[in-house]
């Protein structure tokens, strides 16, 4: 199955800038009300701005000019009191628009991640966490400045740069066509600078996600890292993997920088067009010193609003590849969902047949693990699977729980096809425990209740001395409200996997796979745990898969797995009998 590791950049999914910006722009709809307030404390902001230069040419054409200094100090007073307000208005569209933004980000993750909850393990299977961790994370908080700044700024200033043109229009089209004469210039400079910088924070996106792959491996494995002394080896693929993600940003910004340079010469430009044109082609004759210093006012104004949507186009360029990359996940389909007529699996009795069952992965459609496979297990037996590593034991159990899908044939239990039924009712009548069962960060008592959140201390405690974990916690510093840190970290394999039979155990399964769940339990332990074991496997239908055959002699029936099917099957004293397959195990194991 191939894996997309931290030493490999992911593929870049075009799903096209505009789809992508109006899928990403319509979560803000759930916020109409906000956003229309905020849009008329804006339009409050934007005719003060538009007044202040009027105000000045009125002042100097009209009351300085004539002596009327009342009149002044009346349009002073004014001036200020329009824009103290305007102050307050940004203020408090600021703090609106923070919370909206806030709210929409927190959506976006909860509906990623729920998402993400309900794909497949191939999804899992063929990337690092760390990827995944990225786009949860750090793509979705690049978004909070292109949500904001689309109400705060595209709107705005787009409306800005309209009634600045008509206004300047409207006092004289000379002076206005030479103030924009650089317009072409700037759009043709923005459009080029555009196409290189998006794909430039594509790869910068990547070499991001590259990075958090390998921190959370580096991390999850530093026991193995210092044990064999690595750490040396490591730090150069570190720092091998921060100069590739230092290179891509630097790569990315000097573009986006270059756009600021093509504002700042068009803007240059139109000034001086325009003091051109209104000083030596018109002449001072015709124009008043209030409409000149005016006309210069609103071109600045004119510009300044443009600086501004380059600076937010920069910002989409620069994040349209993270939401690219969340609407990717988002549109990634489970190939393990709930059928259009599925129906509540009834309480299980604990029936499973394999009907012809063949299973190869979506990777490799070529390559069967399991070919034409038929059995029926009746309810309440135990079931021991065993074989070389790779023959196909964890894929029957995988295929029993839906954690895939059969490529041909049928998984049925009680008579019910598996695609049948919801996945929450089948797979809540399972108990499944491996060899790593993972622990949560929290207490040993919620550990062991997320086998059943609905549990009694009382239950806890029952299931804790039904495997024999009840006595070792006891000697933890505070029993079962002892504090574990993720994995499980200062409890020993053995005692780790004790809580996890606790939690399995809780649960009252109906049907149980234990896949090497005792492997990692030395064998005072694995005494004392095979009586829990006995008792959990009493009355349900279960599959044990085991390497260590000890632990397997009194299952009533053994598959013996190879070669894409089942080569042998029968009781312990029947497979030892016909010197075969499992003979051969037996004796390799215990002929020493």
């Amino acid at each position: 199955m191939p894996v997309n590791s931290f030493r490999e950049d992911e593929k870049s999914i075009e799903a096209g800038k505009a789809k992508t910006l109006l899928r990403l722009f319509s979560y803000l709809l759930a916020y109409k009300k906000e956003i229309l307030f905020v849009l008329l404390l804006m339009a409050c902001c934007v005719g003060v701005t538009l007044i202040n230069p009027l105000m000045i040419e009125t002042a100097i054409d009209d009351h300085i000019g004539s002596g009327d200094y009342p009149g002044l100090l009346r349009l002073i007073a004014a001036a200020v009191f329009l824009n103290l307000t305007m102050v307050l208005f940004i203020k408090l569209r600021m703090r609106i628009m923070n919370q909206v933004c806030n709210s929409i980000l927190m959506e976006i993750r909860q509906e990623l991640y729920t998402h993400i909850q309900t794909l497949d393990f191939h999804f899992f299977d063929s990337r690092p966490t760390g990827k995944i961790l990225s786009r949860i994370i750090g793509d979705i908080n690049s978004l909070k400045d292109v949500l904001g700044n689309c109400v705060t700024t595209l709107i705005p200033d787009f409306i800005t740069i309209c009634c600045v043109v008509a206004i300047m229009l409207a006092k004289s089209p000379a002076l206005t066509a030479a103030s924009l004469c650089s317009l072409p210039v700037m759009a043709s400079g923005m459009w080029f600078i555009q196409v290189l910088s998006h794909k430039r924070w594509q790869i910068f996106r990547k070499k991001s996600a590259n990075l958090n792959a390998f921190v959370h491996e580096d991390l999850s494995g530093m026991r193995i890292i210092q044990s064999f002394t690595a750490q040396e080896e490591t730090n150069k693929t570190f720092l091998r993997l921060v100069e590739e993600h230092r290179t891509a940003y630097n790569s990315a910004v000097r573009i986006n920088d270059a756009m600021g340079s093509v504002i700042d010469l068009c803007w240059g430009v139109g000034c001086a067009a325009l003091y051109y044109m209104g000083i030596v082609v018109i002449g001072v004759e015709q124009i008043s010193v209030g409409t000149l210093l005016a006309f210069g006012s609103y071109i600045n104004m004119f510009w300044r609003p443009i600086m501004n949507l380059s600076n937010f186009y920069t910002q989409i360029i620069t994040n349209l590849a993270a939401a690219e990359r969340i609407f990717e996940i988002l549109d990634t389909p489970s190939e393990i969902t709930d059928e259009a007529d599925a129906v509540e699996m009834p309480p299980i009795a604990g029936s499973v047949t394999f009907d012809h069952v063949t299973f190869a992965y979506s990777d490799a459609p070529g390559v069967n693990v399991l070919q034409n496979v038929s059995f029926h297990i009746h309810p309440g037996e135990t079931i021991a699977l065993v074989g070389p590593t790779g023959a196909g034991k964890t894929t029957i159990v995988n295929l029993i729980s839906r954690f895939y899908n059969a490529s041909g044939g049928r998984v049925l239990i009680d008579g019910q096809d598996v695609r049948r039924v919801t996945l929450e009712s089948l797979r809540s009548q399972m108990g499944i425990m491996t060899q790593d069962n993972f622990l949560f960060s929290g207490t040993v008592r919620e550990n062991i209740r997320y086998g059943r959140l609905d549990a009694t201390d009382e239950e806890i405690e029952s299931a804790a001395k039904a495997v024999n974990a009840h006595e070792f916690i006891m000697k933890l510093e505070k029993g079962y409200d002892t504090q574990l840190s993720e994995r499980g970290g200062g409890l020993s394999v053995g005692q780790r996997q004790l809580l996890a039979f606790a939690r399995t155990f809780l649960s009252m399964p109906r049907i149980l796979i234990l896949d090497e769940a005792t492997s990692s339990i030395d064998t005072k332990t694995e005494l004392l745990v095979q009586q829990g074991i006995d008792t959990l496997l009493k009355g349900r239908t279960s599959f044990v898969i085991a390497h260590r055959l000890s632990t397997i002699q009194k299952a009533d029936r053994i598959f013996v797995i190879d070669q894409g099917g089942i080569l042998e099957e029968g009781t312990a004293k029947e497979l030892l009998a016909k010197k075969g397959a499992y003979y051969r195990l037996y004796m390799a194991q215990f002929a020493l």
